[in-house]
């Protein structure tokens, strides 16, 4: 009978009293986001998954539903620490300056943390209940932060008027740029990457995107 309580007091995702105890949950999520990452969500079976947070194969089910709900949690978690590392909107700055501040701090954010870079690159190349995610969650919340500025700077003449879309890739894309180490080292980065020059390459990156986006006159001819 004692026995009995106390597998009915278990709950779901826990290990019987045999098997290793359970990764706490931001380790479980940090191992889940470093394998969506390397594999892609299809190749990342659930048994995979299971294999590489050190869990029983059922355990994904019992705490998160399914592999979808839990790549929604390991997203959404590292998404959430990414947008709070953001530069706010200055009021008090010059729009242009407020611009170049934020598309700093956004490559300098991918730079250190590029495993959800390489998620978010994997995931803008198919149309799938996972872009939508990404799009509610991620794109439209930080495309809201900069557009009142660009609006602003299109009415004073400062900037060309562009596409919403066009506008998003020239600013979110580029951050391949500093999740793809391997392409990048046969480009001729050296290895190994320092923090200082990953900071460097972000700056130079934000600096190339923004004086294009300011260069009116060459927006209007093309």
């Amino acid at each position: 009978m004692v026995g009995a309580r106390v597998e009915a007091a278990r709950r779901p995702g826990r290990p019987g009293t045999d098997t290793p105890a359970v990764p706490g949950e931001e380790s479980i999520l940090q191992r889940g986001l470093e394998a969506f990452a390397e594999l892609g969500y299809d190749r990342a079976s659930a048994r995979e998954l299971a294999r590489r947070l050190g869990v029983s194969h059922n355990f994904i089910n019992d705490r998160y539903g399914s592999k979808a709900a839990f790549w929604r949690a390991v997203v959404g978690w590292a998404l959430e620490a990414q947008l709070a590392r953001l530069p706010q909107m200055d009021p008090s700055l010059d729009d242009a300056e407020c611009l170049q501040r934020f598309i700093t701090g956004f490559y300098r954010s991918a730079a250190h943390t590029p495993l959800i870079g390489r998620i978010l690159v994997d995931e803008f190349s198919g149309d799938s209940e996972r872009l939508d995610y990404l799009y509610e969650r991620f794109i439209a919340p930080t495309m809201q932060l900069i557009v009142p500025g660009i609006e602003r700077l299109v009415a004073s003449g400062r900037m060309a008027s562009i596409p919403m879309d066009v506008l998003f890739f020239a600013v979110i894309p580029p951050i391949s740029g500093m999740v793809e180490g391997a392409l990048a080292r046969r480009l001729g980065r050296p290895e190994p990457v320092s923090s200082e020059r990953l900071t460097a390459t972000a700056e130079s990156l934000a600096a190339i995107v923004v004086n294009g986006l300011l260069a009116t006159g060459a927006a209007h001819r093309g």
